[in-house]
């Protein structure tokens, strides 16, 4: 257990093979999405190579990347902590998750067909039986796959790439907010399956748009709540 409250249970395992560098801060960076790092949150070199099962040298290095990256802040005489999102940071990385899911879901409901549905209609099954389950984890998780199953859908490539460079943090701005979003957001899964299931366009854009909009207001008003 780190000095800070790592969760027990909370650290992964490395995968093999690889880099043994990459495999720390793919480590790190699950951690820090998921929120078993919190925000703010000092991180010691020598407790995560602990608890990772290295040396120090591949986490310093981990860190200093993930600094590069800005999930990570190295203050001078301080050490690393987790960087604390603003209200300013969050609101632009989710303006632009909108704009680029709303055009996946335009384009998912000109490409889908009935398997493709098919398998959104599990996806958003698991996801209901995890918030019944009230696994806020698994909730974020099926929601990114969910979500990361349009964006295949869509069938672009560029757009693709571009959603996956704000996929990690979605999640760990959907994370706090997930247990408050709960049903509903499920419930607009579905509004959004149909929509596409009809092949309506305009239809399926706008309830993304409208979806991905309550989870970046929610994500503001969580600290009044």
């Amino acid at each position: 257990m780190l000095s800070t409250g790592l969760p027990q249970g909370a650290v992964p395992k490395l995968e093999r093979p690889g880099p043994l560098r990459d495999r720390v801060y793919e480590a790190l960076l699950e951690l820090i999405t998921t929120r078993a790092l919190q925000p703010g949150q000092h991180l010691v070199e020598s407790e995560l190579a602990g608890h990772l099962g290295v040396s120090r040298q591949p986490v310093r290095e981990a860190l200093q990347r993930l600094n590069t990256e800005g999930w990570v802040d190295l203050r001078p005489a301080q050490g690393a902590f987790v960087h604390e999102p603003t209200e300013e940071e969050a609101d632009q990385l989710l303006t632009v998750r909108t704009l680029l899911e709303a055009e996946a879901a335009r384009l998912a409901a000109a490409n889908a067909g009935s398997a493709q549905i098919a398998v959104l209609e599990e996806l958003c099954a698991e996801g209901e039986r995890a918030v019944t389950a009230d696994d806020v984890d698994g909730a974020v998780a099926m929601n990114a796959r969910f979500h990361a199953k349009i964006m295949e859908l869509a069938g672009n490539a560029v757009l693709a790439e571009l959603a996956a460079q704000v996929d990690r943090r979605v999640r760990w701005y959907y994370t706090p907010v997930a247990r408050q979003r709960g049903n509903q957001s499920w419930v607009e899964h579905r509004e959004l399956i149909a929509a596409i299931a009809e092949r309506d366009q305009q239809r399926a854009t706008e309830l993304m748009r409208e979806h991905t909009e309550h989870t970046r207001r929610s994500y503001h008003a969580r600290q009044r709540s």
